[in-house]
This record gives C-alpha cells, structure tokens and sequence, in this order.
C-alpha cells in the first residue's frame, strides 16, 4: 500500500507558541494540498528546548497545544504527528508525541523514555515509561523521539511487535549530524521498516539544528532527505517494501534470543 507522507521541517522560535502554531498549520494546509495522509511535526515543535518555561508551556492532552493540533488535524483530515510539553501529573512534564488521526482524534500518545542530559531534559522532564505502538490504517507505526534513536533495543522491539515504519521527531544538533544521518540508516535495515524522521533547523542561543530530515526505506535506502533550510518534504513510500525485505532477508526468523 502507497502512502504520501510529509516533513515540517520547522525553524523554531523558542518559546513561541503562537509563532510556531502559525508555521505548523501553514505547512499542515501545505501537506494537505499535495495530498499527504501523514505530515510528522519536530520534537518540541512548539516551544523548542525552552525547558525553563516547561511548566509554564505544558499542557494536558486534551487541552492547549495538543487540542489546537487536533483541530489541525480534523480541519485538513490527515494524520498529524508531533511532540509537545505535557503534563504528566503533579508537578512532572514530558516530552510527550501524539499520533492524532483525520478527525483530531487522538490515536497514539508515546512520552520520550531516554532523557537527553546534553540539553538538561533530565532536569526538567519526567521520562516516560513505555514503548508506543500506534495503528494506522496502513499499518502499525512505533512511536520515539530524538535521543531514541541510540537505543536500538527500542526499534527491535517495534519490530518484533509488528511496526512497519517509525514516526521520530527530534532536535538534533549540527555536530553530530553524521551520526544522525547513520543511525537512521541503521534503524531502518535492521529492523527492515520505513524510519520517518523530521529534524528542526534554525539557530538558537546555544544550538545550531542543521534539519536533514529524512525518509529511510527498509533497505536503508533514502526516499527524501531536506538540507539545511525550512522546507515541508514531501514523499511517497509504498508499505509493501517491508514484506519484501524481510522475506527476502528473513532476519526475525534467523534470531537467536536465546544466545543473546
């Protein structure tokens, strides 16, 4: 099954959420326009890493930022995908991803479980506690964000619980953007899944985001990578690759947990 999926990739304002709601709509209507089922939103799209703010900018699921995204959703009847602050109870904030579907229904919601030290998430965030498996009508999606992606037992275990492609938003800096452009690539072959991954661009006080959004086949393949500027990539990927490499390559069935 073919499905057009698109990238915002977003120059955040940080700490600006009536700027950047502004920019994600635009792009949203964009998406919509061309035809895509999915557009998938950067980490923290709309604060950025204003982790100081974070209790000041974290809201509930159903309120504030996610329930203006749903609206979004429902008003241009794709799937939209991104992560936002949200309050995870008394006191505790997450960087929490939510899948919402074409009716603004809420079809996901995974909170980021591996807390980047380099940018103090640890100091103002709450982990979350679970994996996340969303159902699309396409298929099973997994759910990470950003730092997730050196983690691979994550992506096996999507994997192995039948995700045919990872939805990743992220904030990854320019100095280690080669290691994103690889692991990306090696979370895609191993695990034999479509890797769907939007990174910001733009420069802040501290950070410089260098974008490289990007598509990633089962093969390892790239469908669509951006460069380095604000742009809305836009693909389509045909589901059925998965299959075909995993019965041309039967990886899951040549496992050994037991050795490992």
């Amino acid at each position: 099954m073919k499905i057009k999926v698109s990238l915002a990739q977003m120059n955040i304002a940080v700490g600006q959420v009536g700027e950047n709601l502004s920019t994600a709509q635009a792009m949203i209507a964009e998406a919509a326009r061309r035809g895509s089922q999915i557009v998938l939103l950067p980490e923290l799209w709309s604060t950025g890493y204003d982790l100081k703010n974070a209790t000041h900018h974290a809201a509930s699921l159903d309120i504030g930022i996610f329930a203006d995204t749903a609206a979004l959703a429902a008003e241009y009847g794709l799937h939209v995908v991104g992560s936002c602050l949200s309050r995870l109870g008394p006191n505790k904030v997450g960087n929490t991803l939510v899948c919402f579907g074409p009716k603004g229904e809420k079809l996901g919601v995974y909170s980021k479980v591996h807390l980047y030290r380099l940018m103090d998430e640890d100091r103002y965030l709450t982990a979350g506690d679970e994996g996340a498996i969303v159902t699309l009508p396409w298929g099973a999606a997994g759910l990470a964000i950003c730092y997730d992606l050196r983690f691979p037992e994550l992506f096996r275990k999507y994997a192995l619980d039948g995700a045919n492609m990872i939805f990743l938003p992220a904030e990854w800096p320019a100095p280690r953007i080669s290691h994103w452009r690889t692991l990306l690539r090696a979370r895609a072959i191993e695990n034999q899944l479509f890797v769907v991954a939007c990174n910001r661009v733009g420069i802040t006080d501290t950070d410089h985001f260098p974008g490289h959004s990007a598509i990633i086949d089962p093969w390892g393949n790239t469908v669509i990578e951006g460069g380095e500027e604000e742009a809305l990539l836009t693909a389509e990927i045909d589901l059925e690759e998965v299959s075909k490499f995993r019965n041309k390559i039967p990886v899951f069935e040549d496992r050994r947990p037991d050795v490992y």
